[in-house]
């Protein structure tokens, strides 16, 4: 199984957009994928069809269970009207998750043994990032194969990028165990603008290893998307922005082939030798049949005191 976190320390960058285009991608390809919001805005949960305060379980519970277990993680798990596509849902109250976890031992692991319990469930997961490094980003960071940093090409973003590898920085530091492979998406590519044109220079000359080497343009096929409660990718699989996430998908998958081949499903692998479904989609003609220094000792600190497995029962 594949844990696939979208995080950045900006907000309005992609990141829900994000994980829902691709999980309706992967759901269109029969996939069984899992759909994680652990921001306590809950927009991923909303953007899925969910009303955050009328769901009876959520990811609060999952983090306060006093102990965790495949039916606590399976009662927290609602199937959404998508076949294969299911959600934890987010809620108000895992703004105080910080608080509530404070004191314990190792609370930065809670989700990769969570996720563990039910490896045999799905194929994919992938988990919608709060933008603030906290309990909930550094488990999500934690539990993950590959880290997406979607970066909006425009220059005020990338401060959010910057602070976001200085995370993995402290993190890594913290933790020598750990390795993060990230990947970062430039978003809301607008080619008519200077703007954009420049910022994705920036992004290519100066992160050359990690950037993925395409884009995802700006289309109002989004908000549109979103409104109706329904991934683009889905809602339009023939739209500019649909495709350039078909793309993306392709070479998330490709990675993990070489990163961590024995977590990627045969079903999932099948979706890389299907040319049909992949190679030869065109756009507009959709296939009915295939739907600074002190401070970064602090937060490594704390970061250290989440992850560290000692104390741990």
């Amino acid at each position: 199984m594949l844990v696939w976190a979208v995080a950045s320390q900006k907000g309005g960058v992609g990141k829900t957009t994000t994980v829902a285009t691709l999980a309706g991608w992967l759901q269109q390809e029969h996939l069984r994928v899992l759909v994680i919001d652990t921001d306590p805005h809950a927009s991923l949960t909303s953007y899925l069809g969910f009303d955050e305060g009328e769901m009876e379980y959520n990811l609060f519970d999952l983090y306060a269970a006093p102990e965790l277990n495949r039916e606590m993680f399976l009662r927290c798990t609602a199937h959404t009207a998508l076949p294969g596509l299911d959600i934890i849902p987010a809620a108000m109250s895992l703004a105080t998750i910080d608080r509530q976890l404070s004191g314990r031992q190792g609370v930065g692991r809670i989700l990769t043994r969570a996720l563990t319990l039910i490896e045999d469930c799905y194929d994919v997961v992938l988990i919608d990032c709060p933008p603030v490094l906290g309990a909930l980003m550094v488990n999500a960071l934690v539990a993950s194969t590959i880290i997406l940093v979607p970066t909006q090409t425009e220059f005020l973003a990338l401060k959010g990028l910057h602070g976001m590898v200085r995370t993995f920085d402290i993190m890594q530091q913290a933790d020598s165990t750990a390795h993060f492979n990230y990947i970062i998406v430039p978003t809301m590519f607008d080619k008519r603008t200077n703007a954009s044109l420049r910022s994705l220079e920036f992004l290519k000359n100066n992160y050359q290893e990690h950037i993925w080497p395409e884009h995802i343009p700006i289309d109002t096929r989004f908000r549109e998307s979103s409104a109706r409660a329904l991934p683009l990718s889905i809602m339009d699989k023939g739209s500019r922005g649909s495709q350039a996430y078909l793309s993306l998908l392709r070479y998330l998958i490709d990675k993990e082939l070489t990163l961590h081949k024995d977590k990627v499903s045969p079903a999932l692998a099948a979706v890389m030798i299907d040319d049909e479904v992949l190679l030869t989609k065109k756009r507009g003609h959709e296939d009915k049949d295939k739907a600074k220094h002190q401070s970064h000792e602090v937060v490594a600190q704390s970061v250290k005191s989440m992850v560290s497995t000692k104390g741990e029962a």
